[in-house]
């Protein structure tokens, strides 16, 4: 790293502090990621369980001398938070095996109607990132609770979707998953699709990649196959250890880094939508330009009308959850 570059590492983590509500197994890893990656000078936990909070906190702050210098606290008082530069909300009820995100609605918003305010208080300047399910509902109720701008409040959305979906496909073709581009859009949750027509590996349409012996690669069936695998990954994890919370830390963190650093990544986050290939008034995962005040203009991904018929079928799964709650 050059001495510039240096100086401009040193620079933006002296001037960030990243708030965490929720000190259980989501908040507590994200901490850790963020440590780990130099994220932010100021690491901040809140949660009502000061036992809890206080014990992350200590945990994580012994290892300190392994990671880029960083300050960690933790606590039950909400001041804890105050001006922090993004705040990742993860405090929410805990999905059970079986149940489906959508299922968690009703806990989960009663907990951000109690906290959200109280947020904005302390942090008004902070950019807000949801990362509690059904994200999507959630998401839409915090900004209708808020009254936050809807560029300073989005949710992590398909982003780790997104990067199962990697996974799984340069499994398949035996390639790094780094070289893999492709997006999953939609509700984070069953309704999800892939947008198989723009994905790609390397320079290569991912419908056109062959095997070693000239075969298509990717045929119905395998997508198909692949694209359930990527929704029932989560339950799978939770059915085996309780929780999903390594993957959810890292993707959270990435998209930290996206608004810290004012990195301009196109980032598939749920954010309200304003006539986005005609859908309005709806928090949905569509790839988004994420930058230093949150997310901003939404790329308009090319779709088939299978796609655009898929989406438009989730954005109505998502309304109809979000209707129920009086949203």
């Amino acid at each position: 790293m050059t001495v510039e570059a240096l100086a401009e590492d040193t620079r933006r983590r002296r001037r960030t502090k990243l708030g965490i509500v929720g000190a259980g197994a989501v908040g507590a890893t994200l901490a850790y990621a963020a440590l780990m990656r130099g994220v932010a000078q100021t690491v901040s936990l809140f949660d009502v369980n000061a036992a809890k909070v206080h014990a992350e906190a200590l945990d994580l702050s012994h290892g300190i001398q392994f990671v880029p210098m960083a300050h960690v606290e933790g606590s039950d008082d909400i001041g804890v938070l105050a001006d922090s530069d993004v705040i990742v909300f993860t405090a929410g009820a805990k999905q059970k095996p079986g149940q489906s995100r959508l299922d968690l609605a009703e806990s989960t918003i009663a907990i951000v109607r109690a906290i959200l305010p109280r947020l904005v208080e302390v942090a008004p300047d902070a950019v807000h990132i949801m990362v509690t399910n059904p994200v999507d509902v959630v998401t839409y109720a915090a900004l209708k609770v808020s009254g936050l701008p809807p560029e300073r409040l989005f949710g992590w959305g398909t982003v780790l979707d997104s990067s199962r979906l990697r996974f799984l496909l340069a499994e398949h073709t035996g390639v790094a998953a780094q070289s893999v581009h492709a997006y999953v859009v939609g509700e984070h949750g069953d309704s999800e699709l892939p947008l198989w027509s723009s994905a790609s590996i390397g320079s290569v349409p991912l419908l056109q990649w062959r095997r070693p012996d000239g075969r298509i690669a990717l045929d119905e069936e395998a997508r198909g196959r692949i694209a359930t695998d990527v929704v029932q990954s989560a339950y799978r994890v939770i059915e085996g250890k309780g929780a999903t919370n390594y993957a959810i830390g890292l993707a959270a963190t990435r998209i930290v880094e996206a608004v810290l650093y004012d990195e301009r990544r196109i980032l598939p986050v749920s954010s309200l939508l304003d006539d986005y290939h005609g859908i309005s008034d709806v928090c949905l995962s569509v790839p988004a330009i994420v930058h230093a005040g949150g997310v901003g203009e939404r790329v308009q991904a090319p779709m088939t009308d299978a796609e655009l018929a898929g989406l438009r079928a989730s954005a109505d799964a998502v309304r109809e959850t979000a209707r129920r709650f009086g949203f």
